[in-house]
């Protein structure tokens, strides 16, 4: 619609169209002669619809017969206010009310023809059952008794005409556009991760000019929020327990300024590689000193080689960090926070807590670790060498009764391997044999006890605060039987077994919150890709078990900066159409900000999907 010229056109003015006053019988029929048939040649628009009845209403009064249907200036403005939220149609520059409406009712599945006569095919169901043809007295047109017998069968349009509140149309035309739009399920709130770069290892801000300008760019875009990491390795960076937040304090009250909800990431894993640019975080200084003399509080392949993203999880119940446990350094570093900004808690300003369980701060094991060799689309090793993990498989294989099964497979390959070149994660390999099934139960159940255990305390250091943990989207080889990357990754996932169900069994004792990674890929431009991805079957698949558990569900971005296409998919992931439990996102976090204030976003589709997640715009996004 273009609104820069016509705003005053749509609106009928009241000294110039005579409306009677209301009759409280003016419902019944009042048939007239058809007009003549549409001349190919240009004539006087000619009264149609609503402002064809209330003309009709209008000389009917002057002849001292009853009035027919009006609209009244009421209706008409808050008719006009609802066209302009819920659609962008299209009208002529010169558009009047009978336009508007004519609009109106195509959007909502009617048939208009030339002359105005308004009438619906056949009634779908969903609105007969709703409105009970109440929809059919809303836009009418005058016919006579002929025309009326020939939608007798075709629709309830005989029913007795009457005029219905604004909200009523309102609501039944926004209800036919939802094959077209992503209103339905109301808002999803949208919060964007705040750059790395702006603390530095001294836990000191550096640059308080850039976040402004960064919080400047993201309130443009009417973003709820912003999302921050705490990193591990700069505020215990020296000496054990002792905490700096200074930095992280000055730029939270900045963000304050901002009237910005805030997310925490409490971020136990290191940070840095191709897309990091000059910004590295590695873990504190005294542990990597600890990791010297002691290499195996890291995660381990079969080869030996060290992976120093994070800890093993094997030394989370081991006192091997200056006496302290892992799981105790982690309650250690999160009670300090809630301490040190009770006052942001107190305030509403810190809404939720997300916690770091593994690399990336996503819940998996680091098996494609790009420093040690891994590229897309191999599928990564196990990691579980160092010797915590392995006293710890020894024990579940005696307490099976097979301790020869104190072993990791021998035969799956490396990391950029494919599944059918192993024995193990081949069609009928060894990952479904006796030892691998067991092996693969134990590998997962680590994961599932890491999250346990870290999650016990997390909630006791964060009481009534909400808390965030984030699933990853291991979307390759998932068209296989094995489900290869999964299985390194610790999500026993393969075709004959429900690899999530158990995960999000723990998540939902904990009342946490799901933070899915989208992908925003789409299966059908991978047909003929040799990593066999389905990444909407992953998503399916953890999408429904999460929710199907009662848990709360919310998103994050995978890449960058998505295309006109992914964006569109992940808002159809945060808001699934049709869905009778009207299930959708609770929020969505959008990664790399940094690309904001160098400007290579593509600014209106990102504003654009911003809008579609709040309920704002309809329709599909534009190029």
């Amino acid at each position: 619609m273009n609104t820069n010229n016509s705003n005053q056109d749509l609106l009928i003015n009241p000294q110039q169209t005579q409306i009677p006053q209301p009759d409280p019988y003016s419902h019944l029929p009042h048939p007239v002669q058809p007009g003549p048939s549409p001349s190919p040649h240009p004539q006087t628009r000619r009264p149609r619809g609503f402002a064809a009845t209330a003309a009709a209403a209008a000389a009917a009064a002057s002849a001292d017969s009853t009035p027919r249907c009006f609209i009244s200036q009421c209706l008409r403005k808050r008719m006009l206010a609802g066209l302009r939220q819920y659609g962008d149609f299209p009208l002529p520059a010169r558009a009047d009310m009978n336009d508007v409406l004519a609009a109106l009712a195509r959007e909502a599945g009617w048939t208009v023809e030339a002359d105005g006569t308004t009438f619906r095919q056949s009634p779908p169901p969903s609105h007969t059952g709703s409105f009970g043809g109440s929809l059919d007295s809303m836009v009418i047109s005058e016919r006579d008794n002929s025309r009326n017998e020939k939608y007798t069968s075709a629709s309830p349009i005989n029913s007795v005409i009457e005029c219905l509140d604004a909200d009523q149309l309102i609501q039944d035309v926004h209800s036919g556009m939802h094959q077209n739009d992503f209103t339905e399920n109301s808002r999803v709130p949208v919060y964007v991760m705040l750059a790395n770069g702006f603390i530095n290892n001294c836990c000191q801000l550096i640059d308080p000019q850039g976040v402004r300008q960064e919080l400047s760019h993201m309130k443009s875009l009417d973003v709820d929020g912003v999302v921050v990491e705490c990193w591990w390795g700069v505020v215990e960076a020296w000496t054990p327990q002792k905490y700096v937040w200074s930095g992280y304090r000055e730029l939270f009250n900045i963000i304050q300024e901002f009237k910005l909800k805030l997310q925490v990431l409490m971020a136990f894993h290191e940070y840095g590689g191709n897309d990091s640019g000059d910004v590295l975080i590695s873990l504190p200084q005294w542990v990597l000193e600890i990791g010297k003399d002691n290499q195996d509080i890291f995660f381990t392949d079969r080869e030996g080689r060290r992976n120093t993203e994070c800890l093993s999880w094997g030394i989370d119940k081991e006192r091997v960090l200056k006496g302290r446990t892992g799981i105790e350094v982690y309650f250690d570093f999160m009670r300090s926070f809630r301490t040190e900004f009770n006052d942001l808690f107190t305030e509403g300003l810190i809404t939720a807590i997300e916690i770091g369980l593994g690399p990336s701060g996503e819940l998996k094991y680091p098996s494609f670790s790009e420093r040690l060799g891994w590229r897309y689309p191999g599928i990564g090793e196990f990691q579980c060498y160092d010797k915590y993990s392995q006293q710890n498989l020894r024990k579940a294989a005696k307490l099976r009764g097979h301790s020869f099964w104190a072993r990791g497979p021998d035969n799956a390959g490396q990391y950029n391997s494919r599944p059918h070149e192993t024995g193990f994660f081949c069609e009928r390999g060894d990952y479904d044999s006796y030892f691998g099934r067991f092996f693969l139960h134990w590998y997962s159940q680590s994961l599932i006890d890491h999250a346990d255990n870290v999650l016990s305390l997390a909630s006791f250091a964060f009481e009534d605060t909400k808390i965030i943990v984030k699933v990853p989207a291991v979307y390759w080889w998932y068209r296989t039987a094995s489900h290869a990357a999964e299985l390194t990754a610790g999500y026993y996932n393969p075709t004959n077994q429900d690899g999530y169900s158990p995960v999000f069994e723990v998540l939902k004792k904990h009342s946490v919150i799901v933070k899915f990674v989208c992908s925003g890929l789409h299966v059908s431009g991978f047909e003929n890709d040799e990593a066999l991805v389905d990444p909407e079957g992953l998503s399916w698949q953890v999408l429904n078990s999460a929710w199907d558990r009662g848990l709360t569900v919310a998103g994050v971005n995978m890449l960058a900066c998505y295309d006109r296409d992914g964006y569109r998919r992940v808002v159809e992931m945060a808001k699934p159409r049709n869905d009778p439990d009207h299930h959708r996102f609770s929020f969505f976090v959008y990664q790399q900000p940094s690309a904001l204030s160098q400007g290579t976003i593509c600014f209106p589709e990102l504003d654009y999907f911003i809008k579609c997640m709040h309920g704002g715009i309809t329709g599909d996004l534009v190029s």
